[in-house]
């Protein structure tokens, strides 16, 4: 089964999950806060912030042609209005090294961290955040727009309607305004991730609202310089029908991924992110049973999700696809190839119809921070050491790399 010619053959992160130090994004306050949801705080994270040429050059050994990666809004713009040269630059360079080595650089804008003040307004429920994000992204695009030919907005805007409409977390979590950083720590016990806690990036605002910032940005984005191609990533479960399902089912497909979908026909490409599916009864989700393989993230193992859902992302925005996250969190590395190989098949296929696939960007390169699981969570090709940052490249990353060199699997 081969690929088409210049396909995308790369590997992704988030800039707060492999970078370390991000004092300045919203979720730092929240990680260190006496009584948390988060498992550690994401500390130094795996230095990628300084080693970047490093892990940039092992990709581009191993085989890859393109990586996915964040700018940090935080980073670039700490204080409202003030824009830093120096972090802009510093991403700039990291574009450089990307092309420098071969390697096709596809940047996020925003991956869920916002900065503290953004935080502070309202995050994207703020009456400003329309103006703030497409000002952001003028300046970033300023100055790195030239080198950049894939962009996406917003990573996964979509993420919290998806959670409600499956009865994941209770509809209305998250939406609410301004809240300090005090009221930002939640009472301990609580288990499971519920935004309505506190406010921050990951929290959205609903279709409406994040299409109109995605779309602000989109122009600022293809004012220029440079030619980039833009869309954004959407959080693509494949949602199948239980018993009586069928109703929950298509109220959670229309509002979580079609009304989104809708949003990207007027885009260069759509980010398709999938890792599992869910089986949705009357009440929503229903957990896997005790027979059924399960990673570690507790998602039940089935690769032929990647294939319905970019499957499902073509047929509705009608616009070129790029799997820019899909992988599995395991300590079981060949089980973590076995996954990637039906997952590749089941895209293979859709290419095979006649879906526009441009790419497939692997979640993820480092074992990093995944959120609020902490570090526990290894989707990672490669392994580091948490008090020397030594990288280990795990044989999945071989044997992806070998399978982009060849532009083909078995």
């Amino acid at each position: 089964m081969t690929f088409p010619d210049g396909f995308l053959w790369g590997t992704a992160t988030a800039g707060h999950q492999v970078e370390g130090g991000n004092l300045n994004a919203d979720i730092w306050p929240l990680e260190w806060a006496e009584e948390t949801l988060f498992t550690e705080p994401s500390g130094d994270a795996c230095d990628h912030y300084h080693r970047y040429p490093e892990d940039i050059a092992t990709m581009a050994e191993l085989g890859f042609n393109a990586y996915r990666f964040s700018l940090e809004w935080s980073r670039i713009e700490p204080e409202e209005g003030f824009f830093s040269r120096a972090a802009l630059d510093h991403y700039r360079r990291m574009i450089g090294t990307c092309l420098e080595h071969g390697i096709t650089p596809v940047v996020t804008y925003c991956h869920f961290t916002t900065p503290r003040w953004f935080a502070g307004e309202g995050c994207w429920h703020s009456d400003r955040a329309v103006a703030r994000f497409a000002r952001y992204a003028e300046r970033a695009t300023a100055h790195l727009g030239d080198l950049i030919p894939w962009a996406a907005t917003l990573n996964e805007p979509n993420l919290i309607t998806m959670l409600q409409l499956t009865g994941v977390i209770p509809v209305g979590a998250g939406e609410r305004g301004p809240i300090t950083e005090e009221q930002a720590s939640v009472e301990a016990g609580v288990g499971g991730y519920d935004p309505a806690h506190y406010e921050m990036g990951l929290v959205g605002a609903g279709c409406e609202r994040m299409g109109e910032i995605h779309r602000a940005a989109v122009e600022a984005i293809r004012s220029g310089p440079g030619d980039s191609k833009v869309g954004w990533t959407l959080a693509l479960v494949d949602l199948q029908a239980g018993p009586d399902g069928e109703t929950r089912l298509e109220a959670a497909r229309q509002g979580a991924q079609l009304d989104w979908l809708d949003v990207s026909r007027d885009d260069d490409f759509v980010g398709v992110q999938t890792y599992s599916r869910n089986i949705i009864g009357p009440d929503g989700a229903i957990p896997p049973g005790e027979d059924t393989a399960t990673t570690q993230t507790g998602w039940e193992v089935y690769p032929e999700a990647l294939g319905h859902t970019v499957q499902l992302a073509a047929d509705h925005a009608g616009v070129p696809v790029i799997v820019t996250e899909n992988g599995m969190a395991t300590d079981d590395d060949e089980a973590r190839i076995a996954y990637t190989r039906d997952a590749l098949r089941g895209l293979g296929r859709c290419i095979d119809d006649g879906v526009d696939v441009r790419g497939y960007m692997h979640w993820t390169l480092l074992d990093n921070f995944e959120w609020m699981s902490g570090y526990a969570k290894t989707f990672g090709l490669i392994a580091f050491d948490h008090e020397t940052f030594e990288r280990t490249v795990k044989p999945s990353a071989r044997w992806l790399g070998g399978v982009a060199r060849a532009n083909a699997i078995d």
